[in-house]
C-alpha cells in the first residue's frame, strides 16, 4: 500500500502542476531550479534591485494574501526556493560589495553577491574567503540560508565566519542579527533556507591569502580514517583538504585520492597570486558527459582525473583564492530525458568504512548513476538550530545522474531513502537543500528539533509570508 500511495502522490503532483499552469497561465510563470525536478508556478517573479523592492513585494503579498520565497542562484534543488502561486524574490542582481574594512579583514555585502565576485574583489587586498562551497558559483545569502561548509578543516559552518547580517521581516521593518544582538535570530536565519525574513547585507569575515603546496596520494578507502586522524586533523599547516572517492566501476568507492594543501611561507612568486580563469571547457565537459553514458567512460575519467586534477605524484603551488576556484562551467548540462543531481551525507569519521561499504552496495544493487563523490571534512557543530555535523564528520557529496520521467524520479526517491537510513544507522545526518525525497521520519530522525524550528519559524513570522515547497512538505 506504501507504493501504491507513493506512486499516487508523484502522479498527482504532475498532474497538480499541469492544472495549475492552466489555473494561473494568465498571472504566474512557472519556476524552476538547477535540476529541473522542481517546477512550480508562482505568482510572479520579483527582480530585487534595491530594499525598497523587497518591502514593495511584501506590501503587495499582504494585499494578495499570496507567500513570499526567496531565490538566488537556483542550486537549492528540493524547493526551498518556491511554493505555488507565491512572490518569488530573486537575489541574484541585488549584489553590491557595500565596504571593505582592511583592518579588521570584514567585508559586506548584499546577498546577490557570489564568492567569485568576492575573490575578485579582494585579491588585490591580499584576502581570501574563509568559508565557502567547493565552487565559488553561490550566492552569498544563498550560503547563509543553508548554512554551508567549505574545505578549510580550521572551520565548521559558514556561521563561524559571520559577524553580522540586516533582516528584513514580514512587515518590512529591518533589524541587525549578530550573535550579542538578536541572537537567538543569528542561530535560526543562518541554515533557516529563507523561511524568517530577507536577508539585506552580510558582514563575512575574511582571511589571508596564502601560498599552500598541493600534493595528492591515493589511498584504499579502509586507510582513509586512520591517514585523515594522523596527518590532517589538528594539523595546522593545512591550510584546505579535500578528496575524491573513486566512481569508476573498476575501483567503485575503494580508491581515494586525497589532496591537502599545506601552508608554505612564500609570496615572492608574484604570479601564483593572479586569478585563474576557467579553461580546458571543452576537454572536460567531453569527458565528463562520456562518463554520464558508460562505464568504461567512468574508469577514463578518473584516470584522467588522478593525473590532470590532483597531479598525483607531483607538487603543485596554489594561493588560497584559486585552490577555492575550481573549475565548474564544464558541469553545465541539459538534457530533456534525465538531469543531474546532488546529494550530500555527513558520517562520523570512525563510521566512514562501514558507510561506505553499504553505498557501493546500493549504488550497485540500484543502478546509481554517480558521476563523482567527494569528501570533505566538518568539525562538531555547537551553533547551528538545525545542525548537521554533530560530531566531527566527513561530508561525502554524490554528484548522480538521474531519469526526469516519473518512474525514473521514483526510483530515485526509493534509493535515497536507502541512504538516509544508512546514514542514519552510521550516527550520521543528510543535507537538507536537496531533493525532498526523505521521508519526515528520516528528517526527525536526522534533525530531530525540527519540530522546534517550526514554532520559532512561527513566533518569528506569525502570518506565515515566507514559505516555500520544503517547509511545506515537512511542517505538517
Amino acid at each position: 500500500m506504501k507504493e501504491i500511495w507513493d506512486r499516487m502522490r508523484i502522479i498527482s503532483f504532475f498532474l497538480f502542476l499541469i492544472i495549475s499552469n492552466v489555473a494561473f497561465a494568465e498571472k504566474g510563470i512557472v519556476f524552476n531550479d538547477v535540476s529541473r525536478l522542481n517546477p512550480t508556478v508562482v505568482y510572479k517573479i520579483v527582480k530585487v534591485h534595491r530594499i525598497q523592492d523587497i518591502q514593495n513585494a511584501l506590501q503587495e503579498a499582504r494585499i494578495k494574501g499570496v507567500k513570499v520565497s526567496i531565490a538566488g542562484k537556483r542550486h537549492s534543488q528540493g524547493g526551498q526556493q518556491s511554493c505555488v502561486n507565491c512572490i518569488v524574490l530573486d537575489m541574484f542582481e541585488f549584489n553590491d560589495i557595500i565596504s571593505l574594512d582592511t583592518q579588521n579583514k570584514i567585508i559586506e555585502v548584499q546577498p546577490g553577491a557570489t564568492w567569485e565576485q568576492i575573490q575578485d574583489y579582494v585579491n588585490p587586498y591580499g584576502y581570501a574567503i574563509k568559508v565557502m562551497q567547493a565552487s565559488n558559483v553561490f550566492t552569498v545569502g544563498g550560503s547563509l540560508g543553508s548554512d554551508i561548509h567549505g574545505n578549510d578543516p580550521s572551520y565548521g559552518t559558514i556561521i563561524e565566519t559571520v559577524k553580522s547580517f540586516h533582516l528584513m521581516k514580514a512587515d518590512g521593518s529591518v533589524i541587525k542579527v549578530s550573535r550579542e544582538e538578536n541572537s537567538e535570530l543569528f542561530n535560526i536565519v543562518i541554515g533557516g533556507y529563507g523561511l524568517l525574513g530577507v536577508i539585506t547585507d552580510i558582514d563575512l569575515e575574511l582571511t589571508d591569502n596564502v601560498i599552500y603546496v598541493m600534493k595528492s596520494e591515493v589511498m584504499d578507502y579502509t586507510a582513509f580514517p586512520n591517514y585523515f586522524n594522523t596527518r590532517i586533523l589538528g594539523n595546522k599547516n593545512v591550510g584546505l583538504f579535500s578528496a575524491k572517492l573513486s566512481n569508476a566501476p573498476d575501483s567503485l568507492l575503494k580508491q581515494v585520492v586525497s589532496s591537502p594543501y599545506i601552508k608554505v611561507n612564500d609570496k615572492r612568486n608574484k604570479s601564483l597570486f593572479k586569478l585563474h580563469k576557467e579553461s580546458w571547457l571543452v576537454f572536460n565537459k567531453f569527458f565528463f558527459g562520456l562518463s554520464r553514458k558508460s562505464g568504461w567512460g567512468k574508469n577514463l575519467r578518473w584516470c584522467l582525473e588522478k593525473f590532470f586534477v590532483a597531479k598525483v605524484g607531483r607538487t603543485e603551488y596554489i594561493c588560497r583564492n584559486n585552490a577555492m576556484r575550481p573549475m565548474i562551467k564544464f558541469l553545465d548540462y541539459y538534457s530533456p530525458k534525465n538531469t543531474d543531481i546532488l546529494q550530500e551525507y555527513f558520517i562520523p569519521i570512525d563510521k566512514f568504512v562501514e558507510f561506505v561499504d553499504g553505498l557501493r552496495k546500493i549504488i550497485k544493487d540500484k543502478g546509481v548513476n554517480l558521476l563523482s563523490i567527494t569528501i570533505r571534512y566538518v568539525p562538531h557543530d555547537t551553533r547551528s538550530f538545525l545542525p548537521y555535523a554533530k560530531s566531527n564528520v566527513f561530508s561525502l557529496v554524490l554528484y548522480i545522474n538521474q531519469g526526469l520521467n516519473a518512474e525514473q524520479v521514483k526510483q530515485a526517491q526509493m534509493w535515497t531513502r536507502e541512504m538516509v537510513d544508512l546514514a542514519l544507522s552510521a550516527g550520521g545526518t543528510y543535507y537538507l537543500p536537496y531533493q525532498l525525497y526523505p521521508t519526515k521520519e528520516q528528517l526527525l530522525n536526522a534533525y530531530p528539533n525540527f519540530n522546534e524550528f517550526i514554532e520559532k519559524k512561527r513566533t518569528y513570522d506569525p502570518g506565515s509570508v515566507f514559505m516555500n515547497r520544503f517547509y511545506m512538505q515537512y511542517s505538517n
